[in-house]
C-alpha cells in the first residue's frame, strides 16, 4: 500500500464470493476493519460477487455504481480485489461482467497470492488447532497429532495448481508430506488421503487454503469426516491475508498511475 494516497483515490472493493448469506460478516468484516484502521484515507467497501437479490446494495454492481458516483467523472473509481487466495475463474468472469454493466471506471486486481505467506498462515492455523506445534527458536514445526496434511482449496484445477506450490512450502515448514486437494475439482480430498496413506501416513489433518466465505463449514466438515481427519480453521482475517490484499490494491493503483502519467 502506498505511504500516501492520491486525492480521490479509487475505492478498494473487496469482492467476496459468498456461498452463504453471512459472507460479508465474520472474516470479511474483520479484514475490512483492519484495512480501514491501517489506511484511514482509503475507501474500503465489501461486495457480494453473487449480488444477492435484485437491488441488493451489497451486490458488486451496486457497490461499484455508488463508488463511481462519489468520484469525479472519468476518474478511476474502484480497484476490485477478489477476496480469494487461489485463482477462481468463475468469480473473475462475474466481476468483469459487473464492471461492464455498472459503467464504472474500475479495474480488477490479480488474485493476491504469496505462497510463502499463505504457508505461514496455514501453519499457524494448524498450530492453533493443536495439529502442529511451532518451534519459535528454530522457526519450524514439530507435528503433535498429524503426520500428513491435505491443503484444501476451491476454484477448480487452476486453484489446486496454485495451492500445490503453497503445499510444498508448508511441507518444508512442517517436515511432513503435504498434498493439495480441492472441494470442487480433482484431486479430491479422498484422492489426496489415499496417496498419503500409500506413503504410510496414519493421521491426516486438513488445512483449508481458503479465507472462509468461498466455501461452507459443512463442505469442510464433510470432507474431513470422509477421510477421518482433523481440520484446522480457514485462513480468515490472518495478518498475511490482509497484507496480500493491501499489496494487490497497491500494485493495481501503481499500474493505473503509470498509465495516467504523461
Amino acid at each position: 500500500m502506498p505511504a500516501t494516497l492520491p486525492e480521490s483515490a479509487p475505492a478498494l472493493v473487496l469482492a467476496v464470493p459468498c456461498v452463504t448469506e453471512d459472507g460479508l460478516s465474520g472474516a470479511t468484516a474483520e479484514i475490512a476493519t483492519v484495512l480501514r484502521v491501517d489506511n484511514p484515507a482509503l475507501d474500503v467497501r465489501t461486495a457480494r460477487v453473487d449480488q444477492g437479490g435484485r437491488g441488493d446494495p451489497t451486490g458488486i454492481r451496486a457497490v461499484l455504481a455508488d463508488a463511481a458516483a462519489r468520484r469525479p467523472a472519468g476518474a478511476p473509481s474502484a480497484i476490485v480485489v477478489p477476496q480469494l487466495v487461489t485463482p477462481h475463474p468463475a468469480t473473475i468472469r462475474v466481476l468483469r461482467e459487473a464492471i461492464g454493466a455498472s459503467g464504472a471506471n474500475a479495474s480488477i486486481s490479480e488474485v493476491f497470492n504469496s505462497n510463502a505467506l499463505l504457508a505461514e498462515a496455514a501453519h499457524i492455523r494448524l498450530a492453533d488447532a493443536g495439529l502442529a506445534r511451532a518451534d519459535r527458536v528454530r522457526m519450524f514445526s514439530i507435528t503433535t497429532s498429524a503426520d500428513g496434511i491435505i491443503l484444501v482449496t476451491v476454484g477448480g484445477e487452476e486453484a489446486v495448481g496454485s495451492a500445490s506450490v503453497t503445499a510444498v512450502l508448508l511441507a518444508a515448514r512442517l517436515a511432513l508430506p503435504v498434498l493439495a486437494a480441492s472441494l470442487d475439482a480433482r484431486p479430491t480430498v479422498e484422492e489426496a488421503a489415499s496417496r498419503l496413506e500409500q506413503m504410510g501416513v496414519c493421521r491426516i489433518a486438513i488445512a483449508p487454503c481458503v479465507i472462509g466465505p468461498e466455501t461452507t463449514p459443512a463442505a469442510l466438515e464433510e470432507a474431513t469426516a470422509a477421510v477421518g481427519a482433523k481440520c484446522a480453521a480457514p485462513l480468515g482475517a490472518h495478518g498475511n491475508v490482509i497484507k496480500l490484499i493491501a499489496s494487490a490494491y497497491g500494485q493495481a493503483l501503481s499500474q493505473i498511475e503509470t498509465l495516467d502519467a504523461p
